[in-house]
């Protein structure tokens, strides 16, 4: 059990730091703001209230920068890359044996397949000056 428990932490921990999961946080930051908007304009729902700063262009009024710190409004970079990497010290490629081999050819390109009706097509590559 505690070793599932410790996958499954380091796991998240993982996924939070190379994904924008890590947006996720900022809910409090979205319900904070919404209920300063709520409280100036009691019709306000809240699909207006995600239209009005999800779906419109930034503009930059003056809570512009409370509205960046909402979740998905910009991207931290926190995006990283983790690579491991393995190098044998010794590799004898007399062991190293073929599971199976395919000895067929293949034709990757042939004038036969260039008909009349496909250059008299709109449909054709780009074309050099």
């Amino acid at each position: 059990m505690l070793k599932k428990t410790v996958a499954i932490f380091i796991l998240s921990i993982y996924v939070i730091s190379i994904t924008e999961l890590a947006q996720l946080a900022k809910l409090p930051i979205l319900i904070e703001h919404f209920a300063e908007h709520k409280q100036k304009n009691k019709d306000l729902s809240l699909l207006d209230f995600l239209y009005m700063h999800y779906s419109q262009s930034a503009n930059k009024d003056a809570d512009y920068d409370k509205d960046m710190k909402l979740p998905f409004k910009s991207h931290d970079g926190c995006i990283s890359v983790i690579a491991f990497g393995f190098i044998p010290t010794t590799f004898n490629c007399e062991t190293v044996k073929p599971v199976f081999s395919i000895e067929k050819s293949y034709s990757t390109y042939t004038e036969e397949f260039l008909t009349s009706s496909y250059l008299a097509s709109i449909w054709q590559p780009p074309k050099s000056c």
